[in-house]
């Protein structure tokens, strides 16, 4: 299933940046790429979505779903087969038996509708600036090469002139900074980390 943009170029020009009918397809890519970089640090799909994923069963009587905040799950199987005795508490599956079969994990397959209604405010912002970074790159040379990988300038001096990269290791203004990137896994819960998915 494809999951909506995070934001899209009406976003983009409501903050000032005018598009080009020919860069349409070109920025609707970069905000697409732009929504997936920002999705995987924060470990969750952001916007509402409904998934089924299949994760391995704790032993304990509580099982986390991954793309919190959790509205409500549909359905759960273990191993294959429905089950029903099982409830929805803070994001968490909760079963009074736990969530393994008797011959070790079990594979708990879950059916649920999960994420934000309404994308926050600066998750819009932060894919529109990734997205117009890359636009403006692609608009720095008229045959692309603009996107190539290349030494960004963080500072300059005029007197014996100097200069100083960045070495921030990034490659594309795709990539999120560690603050970024530390501050969605916290707010989201890394996701990941959080059930083992299969």
């Amino acid at each position: 299933m494809a999951l909506t943009l995070l934001a899209g170029i009406e976003d983009l020009s409501k903050r000032g940046l005018a598009i080009e009918p020919e860069e349409t397809a070109i920025v609707e890519v970069y905000l697409d790429v732009a929504s997936t970089a920002v999705r995987e640090a924060a470990g969750t799909p952001i916007s509402a979505a409904t998934s089924t994923i299949t994760v391995e069963g704790e032993a304990g009587p509580w099982l986390r779903l991954p793309g919190l905040p959790v509205a409500s799950v549909a359905t759960v199987k273990v191993d294959g087969t429905a089950v029903t005795d099982w409830r929805l508490r803070s994001g968490m599956l909760w079963r009074a038996v736990g969530w393994t079969g008797s011959d070790g994990p079990a594979e708990v397959e879950v059916t649920y509708s999960h994420g934000l209604a309404v994308v926050p405010a600066d998750i819009i912002d932060l894919v529109c600036r990734m997205a117009a970074a890359a636009l403006v790159s692609y608009r720095a040379q008229e045959d692309g090469s603009g996107l190539a990988a290349g030494k960004i300038i963080t500072s300059e001096r005029l007197g014996d002139w100097a200069v100083t990269y960045a070495a921030d290791g990034r490659l594309t203004e795709m990539e999120l900074s560690p603050a970024w990137t530390e501050r969605l896994a916290a707010r989201f819960g890394g996701g990941i980390s959080l059930a083992r998915s299969r």
